[in-house]
């Protein structure tokens, strides 16, 4: 097949015509004619449904859909009441949650105080920040149908900031039957007490997940704003169509088959700008921070000179350059706590942002002890965004004198596999690639990346004490220059033992038709409460 230039692809776009044919699976009209239905193409497929087993996002914007939070955070990362409101007692130990009236299950259930502590109890298994939280934590329990008491064994500055955290992974509340759940095995149903409520019987993994008005749901009455506020559902259901060909998904949304698309390829956005019956606007203003993930308790990368050598020989720009292209919507910078943030440094990334380390990286990888083992690297060709940077990084790995096994496969099933500790001849993996929300990054205890504690560690399970202790000494400091010092070691450990690779960050603008009003900005777009459709 000859090649295409993008320039080519562009004027093709702009000519392509104004209305395409789809089956009857992709057509809310015949779905739900005569009701108030949005349809979407989201940036992948959604298979894995429980938000507490998966950090990828689209599990966690299925859960934001279907689940609510105890507490929300506006855009100035300040925490607001969402199912409960809260008091600290005077020494700083005893925080009390007081849920709202009117909150009920799917299933018609009282939400009650013990389901929401078995649903703090298994974020608390999973995710970085709540893990420490729970290491200050003396007690939690339901003092009460409605009551919840967190009792803590010292000061603690970052409970409501913990609890709060809008994303991967969030501590959505469920029913205690469904929390109690073990963590890495799916729960059996989606119930939530969210605005919106999961459809089961319309869920066809690879065609589309179905989402209809939670009649039920009282929201609260204050503004929304992030994932604070008032969640209004305003349409009555709520249609994920998967479409992982680009271009089609941009006809359809040029013609009105689809009224939403999450991410549409950067270098195509003039023609979407150029259509004035759409909008195109970056939702998340904070962007994102592209990441490189080693498996540790595999070879070759369970040897930390190993690991090294492949991270030096790789730079930022190459990566940024073939996944977003235009400058304007990416930063080179080495901070591993999110660019232009009060914790940004470039310690020890200097070869990532310079790309220079080739050289470097020849020479440690002779000296490493390398012997050929395959670098297994898992390339999801279904995400426009994430199937670039492996193939870089592949290429970069060879020129250093890796032997590399790049493995095509698609985003949901590389999400499932991550999670193996296998060896890579039995399903395992030695590296893939991922994006993160610049808003979850932004200091060591929030940073899933950077925790190390082994097995509980996030997929690659890293483990180094060191870095442990100073995540811990963070934790307990109240001086932001203390802080800014700690994050300083932390990264340059974090770097030289290569727990992650930061590989830029870059800002991503979603579309959508004008017939849509009442989209919301925020750290985890998007969200569909608060959206209106007119016909």
């Amino acid at each position: 097949m000859p090649h295409v230039s993008r320039r080519t692809l562009l004027k093709l776009a702009a000519a392509a015509p104004p209305a395409i044919a789809f089956p009857a699976t992709f057509s809310s009209r015949a779905a739900a004619a005569g009701r108030k239905t949005i349809t979407a193409v989201m940036h992948s497929d959604l298979r894995i449904i429980d938000p507490g087993i998966t950090t990828a996002y689209i599990t966690r914007d299925h859960g934001y859909m279907v689940y609510d939070t105890l507490l929300g955070i506006d855009s100035s990362f300040k925490v607001h009441p969402q199912m409960a409101d809260w008091t600290i007692s005077d020494d700083k130990l005893t925080y009390t949650f007081t849920l709202r009236d009117g909150l009920k299950w799917h299933d018609g259930a009282p939400v009650t105080a013990e389901d929401c502590v078995a649903s703090l109890k298994r974020w608390s298994a999973v995710d970085g920040m709540a893990q420490k939280l729970a290491e200050f934590t003396a007690t939690l329990e339901a003092s009460g149908p409605k009551t919840i008491v967190l009792k803590l064994k010292e000061p603690y500055g970052l409970v409501l900031e913990s609890i709060a955290k809008p994303s991967s992974y969030v501590a959505f509340m469920m029913p205690k039957r469904l929390a109690e759940t073990p963590p890495g095995k799916q729960i059996t149903e989606q119930i939530g007490s969210g605005p919106f409520k999961f459809v089961a019987s319309e869920f066809q993994p690879g065609v589309k997940t179905v989402y209809e008005k939670n009649a039920d749901y009282v929201p609260r009455t204050e503004k929304p704003e992030w994932t604070s506020g008032g969640k209004v559902a305003k349409v009555d259901r709520v249609e994920w169509i998967t479409m992982p060909d680009a271009q089609t998904a941009i006809n359809a949304l040029q013609s009105g088959d689809i009224d939403f698309l999450e991410l549409p390829p950067i270098d195509l956005l003039p023609v979407l700008e150029s259509n004035p019956d759409l909008t195109v606007a970056v939702l998340n203003k904070f962007g994102f921070q592209i990441e490189g993930r080693m498996n540790f308790v595999q070879p070759p990368f369970d040897n930390p000179k190993v690991r090294r050598a492949a991270f030096l020989a790789l730079n930022q720009k190459d990566v940024l350059d073939a996944t977003v292209g235009n400058p304007k919507y990416y930063e080179i910078c080495g901070a591993a706590f999110a660019c232009d943030t009060p914790l940004a440094s470039d310690v020890g990334a200097e070869t990532l942002i310079k790309g220079n380390g080739l050289a470097e990286a020849k020479k440690a990888l002779a000296e490493s002890g390398y012997d050929g083992t395959p670098v297994v690297i898992m390339i999801p060709a279904d995400n426009a965004l994430l199937k670039s940077p492996p193939v870089v990084v592949a290429q970069r790995l060879r020129e250093a004198g890796f032997n590399v096994d790049a493995q095509t496969t698609d985003w949901q099933t590389l999400v499932s596999r991550r999670a193996s500790q296998k060896p890579t001849k039995e399903g395992g993996w030695n590296m893939f690639f991922t994006f993160t929300g610049a808003t979850e990054v932004m200091n060591p205890i929030a940073n899933n990346q950077i925790v190390a504690n082994g097995k509980r560690a996030w997929f690659g399970w890293p483990e180094d004490e060191k870095l442990e202790a100073m995540r811990d000494a963070f934790a307990r400091s109240t001086s932001p220059e203390e802080q800014k010092k700690l994050a300083i070691d932390i990264q340059k450990e974090a770097y030289e033992q290569v727990i992650f690779i930061p590989l830029g960050q870059f800002r991503s603008p979603s579309a959508w038709r004008k017939s849509l009003t009442g989209v919301l900005e925020g750290p985890a777009p998007p969200v569909f409460w608060n959206v209106d459709k007119t016909e």
